[in-house]
């Protein structure tokens, strides 16, 4: 078995550091997303099975066949705890390719949650067990365990690159990942992101308006808005 045959589990890879990937879950996946120049967001088509759940963690990549979970089975043995499962099949593939049961294991090694651009099913168990998942698909519909395929390679997760050891970010808008070697001075951009934000949020409250806060109005006009009373808007409409 080779790299090149593309039927492989790399056992030892390189993680990024714990604590920071840790950290970004605070910040969640947009302010990580706009913190590393809106790059890294998986799209609107993996969506969380629950609400609330905030999580990060470090990427253990699988690479499956349609409608095939024998690499997901690989893949949790190399998990360890603060790990997120990420699983792309090569082509989109609407079948539960995890369950209660396999959640299970995942849980009880430490697994922080499951992504996929495939999908999923016991959904309701997986929710009453408190282990997160992001998913392009719910489906009844199970899998077989006949196709070899990979593990700890890059993939792709809808059009992102992941890699095994980047951080992943998932909450309530979705999925951001984090290249592992960018994952210190990203946590670094959010919290400087975060501050802001803050800040920009006290001044709201006390009525400033972001027009103003962003300098916005010279950017309408150099668009060329005109701001005009109803009656000018009528009389240019005749």
């Amino acid at each position: 078995m080779t790299a090149a045959s593309g039927r492989i589990v790399v056992t030892d890879i390189r993680r990024a550091d714990a604590d920071t990937a840790a950290a970004l879950a605070e910040f969640g996946s947009a302010t990580v997303h706009e913190a590393m120049g809106r790059t890294g967001y998986a799209g609107p088509r993996i969506r969380p099975i629950q609400q609330g759940a905030a999580v990060s963690g470090t990427a253990i990549t699988v690479r499956v066949a349609p409608g095939d979970n024998l690499m997901v089975h690989a893949a949790i043995e190399q998990a360890q705890p603060g790990d997120v499962i990420v699983v792309a099949p090569v082509t989109d593939s609407a079948y539960g390719f995890i369950g209660e049961l396999m959640a299970t294991q995942m849980q009880t090694r430490g697994v922080r949650a499951y992504v996929t651009s495939g999908g999923v099913r016991d959904t309701a168990e997986l929710r009453t067990m408190g282990f997160p998942v992001w998913t392009a698909h719910v489906s009844a519909e199970g899998t077989v365990k006949d196709t070899a395929g990979a593990v700890n390679v890059p993939i792709i997760l809808d059009g992102v690159a992941v890699r095994p050891g980047d951080v992943i970010v998932a909450d309530d808008d979705g999925v951001t990942v984090v290249p592992r070697e960018r994952a210190a001075e990203t946590l670094d951009a959010a919290r400087t992101r975060a501050a802001r934000e803050a800040a920009n949020r006290e001044r709201y409250r006390a009525g400033e308006i972001s027009m103003d806060l962003n300098a916005l109005r010279p950017v309408l006009a150099d668009l060329g808005v005109r701001f005009v009373t109803q009656a000018e808007f009528e009389r240019d409409d005749d």
